[in-house]
Order: C-alpha cells, then structure tokens, then sequence
C-alpha cells in the first residue's frame, strides 16, 4: 500500500516524539518569537472520516483550556492541497499516511511529531432496508446496481479499488468481476462525507465507506455490511504539528488529548480502532 520511497510515519508516541522536538531542535530566541504569535486559537486540518469524533474532542478541549478550536474538515487530498498553497494549520490529521508523507517530504510538516493516532476499516453501506438486496459482495457486480465511491486521490476511494482488486484476484468471484463492479461504479466523490450522503438518501444502492461513517445519526438512514478482514483494508490514521505552527504547546496539548483515555473513547464510539 505504501510507496517504498516515502518516508514511514512513526508509531512513537506524539507527546514524547514532539518533547524531544522542543528541547533539543527549538533555541529559546525562537521559542519565544512564537509565544509572542501565539494566539488564542489552534487551527486543525482533520480528514473529513473524523467530523463526528473531532468535533467532540475539540469540544472537550475548549472546555478544559483556554484555546479555541477551528476544524476544517475536508477530504485528506483536499486538505493536502491547502497546505501545500499555504493555508495556515497548527495540527494536521489525515485518513491516509499517503497524503501526510508527501506533505512531510516538502519540509511541510513537523516530522519528528508525526505519528499514527488511530485505525479504522471500511464497510458497505446501503440506504437504510437495504432496497437493492446487497446480501454479500458478489452482488456488486450485479447488472443495475448504482455503487458510489470516492475519487482514486481520496483514502476512502484508493482504500475501495484496493479492495475490489482483492475481490478481482479471488477465483471466487470469476474472471469478470472488477470489469463489472466498475462499470456499476455511477459517482466518485472528493470526500467519504459525499459518498455517505448519496446512500442514504437512496442515490445510490451501495458505497464504500469507513465503518466509523455509521454514527447514531446514520443509523436511521444507512445500514452497514461488514467487508471480510482478508478483502478488507486498514486505514491507519497519523497526525502531527504543520511546520508553520506557531503555537506548539496548545497544539500539543490538543494532540495529547486525542491519544489520551478520553479522546480513545471517544474514537472508538465512533467507530474507529486503537492505533497499536
């Protein structure tokens, strides 16, 4: 799944990783230019798989500091883009080490605070009833089913091709699957948000979603149809400081909280894994 050439995302705890980064990389003549830029507020870049679990950790953190936090939610690629054209972030989290790795290799990242935070898998869902009898993954390559996926450059879409290359190569499914799961595909959306909506309101029969995407509030629209774990794919999710954050102490504090008891109970009512 992962380029040879690109840089591994470490799996080292953020806070002791980003510990290290301010005592030994930061002079303190620096160190003091950004508590003077500092502001009241941390701007997180999250992918859009994590709407429902960051708004509640940011939630969380607002109540127990000072700081504010604006999230922009978007797809891992999407965000990418903004970065590399300059938008301003002090946290960054993607769906997809694809995405932070390049970021990381265009010196745009802090990299010694990158690390893996949290896991997650991906699922059918179907409008909820399921009125297309979507009983099991042969049924993709039914003539007339409506799938919607995302784009090849958004994790959730690059993660269902993955998959249905698995389906493809499995003598199970005969020679012309993926030719026909394809010609079924009739969207491909920029983010998982996108392709969640069209299922539910019954645009499509079936799509390919994270399994964190069946929160409460989608379990009156959607039902989900689990993937075999030997089809399936792992999402692993890393996070970490921008290299322009000028308030790594707040922004660290945000990640901290993420990865401690209360930001992992959070995650995992929402469906996504622990990161080890």
């Amino acid at each position: 799944m992962k380029d040879e050439k690109e840089e591994v995302v470490s799996m080292m705890s953020c806070k002791t990783i980003l510990l290290a980064a301010l005592i030994f990389f930061i002079p303190q003549g620096i160190a003091a230019q950004m508590d003077e830029t500092a502001s009241d507020e941390i701007v997180v870049f999250a992918a859009a798989s994590l709407t429902g679990a960051f708004g509640e950790i940011g939630d969380i953190y607002e109540n127990r500091t000072d700081m504010k936090v604006a999230i922009n939610f978007d797809g891992s690629q999407a965000l990418r883009t903004q970065i590399e054209n300059g938008a301003y972030s002090d946290v960054v989290a993607f769906a997809s080490t694809k995405h932070m790795n390049k970021l990381m290799g265009e010196g745009l990242m802090n990299n010694s605070s990158v690390c893996i935070f949290t896991k997650n898998k991906i699922a059918l869902i179907v409008p909820r009833g399921n009125p297309a009898g979507i009983n099991n993954l042969s049924d993709l390559a039914r003539p007339g089913i409506k799938i919607v996926i995302g784009t090849k450059d958004v994790p959730v879409g690059d993660y269902a091709l993955q998959i249905i290359d698995r389906l493809a190569n499995d003598f199970a499914y005969g020679p012309d699957y993926k030719k026909n799961v394809m010609a079924n595909i009739i969207s491909q959306e920029t983010t998982v948000s996108y392709v969640v909506t069209k299922a539910a309101l019954g645009e499509a029969d079936v799509g390919f979603a994270y399994v964190s995407d069946v929160t409460e509030d989608m379990a009156s629209k959607v039902d989900r149809i689990e993937i075999p774990d030997e089809y399936n794919v792992i999402a692993e999710y890393p996070m970490g400081l921008s290299a322009e954050c000028r308030n790594p102490g707040m922004a660290q504090e945000f990640m901290d909280l993420v990865q401690s008891a209360d930001g992992r109970a959070v995650l995992e009512r929402y469906g996504f894994s622990p990161a080890a």
